[in-house]
C-alpha cells in the first residue's frame, strides 16, 4: 500500500517539499490543505459529522469536506475529488480565501495547515461515504455560529476559523461593489 503524502509549504504557500501525511500530523509540519463549504440555494451550509474512525476529530461536526492535495494535484481538482469521495456529490467550486492555522488534538496529532477554502452552491443531496462521514445536516449560518459558541466541543477547531475568513472575504467583496 502506498503512503499518502502532503505538500509542505511555508507561510506564503510556497512549496518546500512533501512528507508522509501522518508524519506531518505528528511533527506539526506546515502543509497545504483544502476545506470545502457547500451551500444550498437557501444559503444553508452542508455540514458533515466526521466518521468515528477518523484519525482525529472523530464524530465532530465540520464543513462539507476537507482534504490534502496530492503532490502534483491542483487545489481545485483536489477539492472536487474530495467532495465526490466523501459526500458523493459534485458542483462548481470557487477558491474563496486562504487560512493559516494550527490545532493540537488530544491524541497528540497536530493540524498545521495553509488551508485553501473553496465554496460552492448546489441543491443536490449528498450520498455519504460512511468511512468519511456518518451524518449530514444543512444549517443556517446564524444558527451554526450560535451552536459553535454554545457547544464548541461538538465541532472541529478549524470550522469557526474558516467561517470567520469566509465572512471577512464576503464583506470585502460587498464593500467593493
Amino acid at each position: 500500500m502506498m503512503l499518502e503524502e502532503v505538500i509542505l509549504v511555508d507561510e506564503n504557500d510556497t512549496v518546500l517539499g512533501k512528507m508522509e501525511k501522518m508524519q506531518a500530523h505528528v511533527t506539526g509540519a506546515l502543509h497545504r490543505a483544502i476545506s470545502v463549504f457547500v451551500f444550498n440555494g437557501g444559503g444553508q451550509l452542508l455540514l458533515q459529522k466526521r466518521a468515528g474512525t477518523k484519525y482525529h476529530s472523530p464524530g465532530k461536526w465540520s464543513n462539507t469536506c476537507c482534504t490534502h492535495p496530492h503532490p502534483g494535484e491542483t487545489n481545485a481538482i483536489a477539492a472536487r475529488r474530495r467532495l465526490n469521495e466523501e459526500m458523493g456529490m459534485d458542483c462548481e467550486l470557487i477558491d474563496w480565501c486562504d487560512l493559516l492555522y494550527r490545532a493540537e488534538f488530544d491524541n497528540g496529532l497536530i493540524e498545521h495547515e495553509y488551508d485553501h477554502i473553496f465554496i460552492g452552491v448546489t441543491n443536490r443531496l449528498p450520498v455519504l461515504n460512511p468511512a468519511e462521514a456518518e451524518a449530514y445536516e444543512y444549517v443556517e449560518m446564524d444558527r451554526l455560529k450560535r451552536l459553535i459558541e454554545e457547544y464548541p466541543e461538538r465541532y472541529t477547531p478549524w470550522l469557526s476559523l474558516c467561517l470567520e475568513k469566509i465572512d471577512l472575504k464576503r464583506k470585502e467583496n460587498e464593500s467593493l461593489a
